[in-house]
């Protein structure tokens, strides 16, 4: 069996759903879909492809909690399957399968987080206007100046994690929900002393289906952001 294991959260992804599972297939990976009870279907639809496709497996959930509790209960499944290497990417496209084999490498040449970067050198992202490339690039730089890290995409959810990365930053006491997610989980594995790495990546629009962003998640990010600071001054993270 594969040692990496893609952590695939879906929620209204059924469109999207088969051409990612079929476009991962031959990437060496086990794919573990993490469905929140999609009312479209997803989760029927992963079901069904999970009996012709000998790499894939779901994860029914009762119910959407946001993307942070959907990636943990993926990971804990994954550790507990014995993965060894564990990613998460969008289901929507705007991850691109074919970086998943680079993201392992980074990982195997001595990486223990390897974060897919669209603010670095190579990096870039493709199909959007001016407004969102100003609220992402300014919310990462507003994460990276807070926390004083150097990791320029701090708000980037492709990554691909060593197991003991996952075993050590505490997952029980990781609570955000959106996006925010992605920043603790770095921001925790930084703090905990793990090299991570950022390889370049283009980050293109979804272009089926609608987009998970809203205006809660967004505030979440701005107020974690300090709270993840103040806990680390005081000791708590």
């Amino acid at each position: 069996m594969p040692k990496a294991v893609v952590c695939l959260p879906t929620y209204n992804e059924r469109e999207n759903l088969e051409p990612m599972l079929r476009a991962l297939g031959d990437k060496d990976v086990r794919v573990l879909v993490i469905d929140d009870n999609s009312p479209d279907g997803t989760g029927e639809l992963a079901d069904r492809l999970a009996t012709e496709l000998g790499y894939v497996e779901v994860l029914h959930r009762e119910r959407k909690e946001g993307l942070g509790p959907a990636y943990l209960a993926g990971f804990r499944h994954a550790l507990a399957d014995g993965a060894e290497l564990v990613l998460e990417m969008d289901c929507d496209f705007s991850h691109d399968p074919n970086a998943v084999p680079r993201l392992i490498a980074a990982v195997e040449s001595g990486a223990d987080l390897a974060l897919g970067s669209r603010y670095v050198p190579g990096g870039g992202v493709r199909n959007w206007g001016l407004l969102r490339r100003v609220i992402s690039a300014g919310g990462s730089f507003y994460a990276r100046v807070v926390l004083g890290v150097k990791v320029r995409d701090l708000t980037g959810g492709f990554k691909c994690y060593r197991r003991i990365v996952l075993e050590t930053i505490d997952l029980d006491s990781v609570d955000s929900k959106g996006y925010a997610f992605q920043i603790e989980t770095t921001y925790r594995a930084l703090r905990a002393g793990f090299k991570v790495v950022e390889v370049p990546i283009t980050f293109a629009d979804r272009e089926v289906g609608g987009s998970k962003m809203s205006k809660a998640i967004v505030a979440e990010a701005i107020w974690k952001v300090p709270g993840l600071r103040l806990a680390a001054l005081f000791g708590r993270l």
